[in-house]
């Protein structure tokens, strides 16, 4: 059994209640502990995730969060620095399942975030399990 820690930008509740639905659903099935963290938005995901990693009390992360497109260059900046923060973690060594959705409306949106349809929860949770996996192997 691992820690897991679900970071998530709430800035669309209804988007991330199916998102924390999945993810956390997927980890409790697999025995895995599960506490959620909710920060103001996708920007500051890495950096909570890095802060947690500190404190050694987690062993996988899940990102996530729900970026639509607007009408300026705005989604650009949150959807590209969010991941690349993500990324530059997981290259450190953290295990991170990414669910940040970046979607052009909030139709793509719901339709990736509800478990009954693209379930992008569950694979971020599956994800995180998957590099924690990988991580154990390699120890």
């Amino acid at each position: 059994m691992a820690r897991f820690l679900i970071v998530e930008a709430r800035f669309y509740a209804h988007l991330n209640d199916m998102l924390i639905a999945g993810a956390k659903g997927a980890l409790e099935a697999a025995g895995h502990e599960v506490e959620v963290l909710t920060v103001p938005g996708a920007l500051e995901i890495p950096g909570a995730i890095a802060t947690a990693a500190e404190s050694g009390r987690y062993d996988g992360f899940v990102a996530l969060g729900v970026v639509i497109r607007g009408q300026t260059y705005h989604f650009e900046i949150v959807a590209g620095e969010s991941a690349r923060g993500i990324m530059a973690l997981t290259m450190d060594g953290i295990p991170i399942g990414n669910g940040i959705l970046t979607t052009e409306d909030e139709a793509q949106a719901i339709y990736r975030a509800d478990p009954a349809q693209g379930n992008k929860g569950v694979g971020a949770a599956e994800a995180a399990m998957a590099l924690l996996a990988l991580q154990e192997k390699f120890a």
